[in-house]
């Protein structure tokens, strides 16, 4: 299996997920402004969209999307889901991060976005947060246990702290506890982000 990602990219939350459930698998750097690999390979060829996520398993299908491939991982990884109808919470948490956090992200990593959209961002992102936080079950998303969605927070907040932006204090305290994670250390280590 290998994980193709980006350097501090929303990929990261694949990469925490797959040292969470203990998976073996490789990583391949991709360079999104290029959409090479770290040997010179054409990533399209992976991923036409381009972006990543991607995991390719071992059968060569390849999965794209943190909501796909975090809930492929719950999946074959029990213990970071959550069984009955939360499987339907998890996956609206999923939904919530990727389209209305992850996606409000996009102004700050445009270089030619103007300074008022950049601001409007900011706050449309610390509103999010704040709904989010006010879900916190603690220690993590969804109470005692981890999920595979709070990796995917840890990265948004890791981007929200990395651009200034107002954290809640539960998220703060989150993130804290998130890095003392060994998975977190671990993937931060492989990406050179230690």
């Amino acid at each position: 299996m290998i994980l193709y990602y980006a350097q501090g990219a929303c990929s990261l939350a694949d990469h925490i997920a797959l040292h969470e459930a203990d998976m073996t698998f490789e990583r391949v750097r991709v360079d999104l402004k290029s959409h090479t690999t770290e040997d010179g390979d054409d990533y399209t060829h992976i991923n036409p969209k381009g972006y990543v996520p991607a995991l390719q398993l071992d059968d060569g299908y390849v999965l794209t999307e943190n909501i796909a491939i975090l809930s492929w991982i719950a999946d074959r990884v029990p213990r970071l889901g959550l069984a009955g109808f939360g499987r339907f919470r998890l996956l609206e948490t999923l939904a919530f991060i990727s389209t209305e956090i992850h996606k409000a992200f996009k102004p700050l990593f445009t270089p030619d976005a103007t300074a008022a959209d950049k601001a409007k961002a900011g706050v449309a992102i610390g509103g999010r947060l704040d709904l989010i936080a006010g879900q916190v079950e603690g220690p993590w998303l969804f109470g005692p246990e981890i999920s595979v969605a709070d990796p995917y927070l840890y990265v948004m907040l890791m981007w929200a702290r990395n651009n200034a932006l107002r954290v809640p204090d539960t998220l703060n305290a989150f993130f804290d506890s998130m890095t003392l994670r060994p998975a977190v250390r671990r993937s931060l280590e492989h990406e050179g982000l230690r």
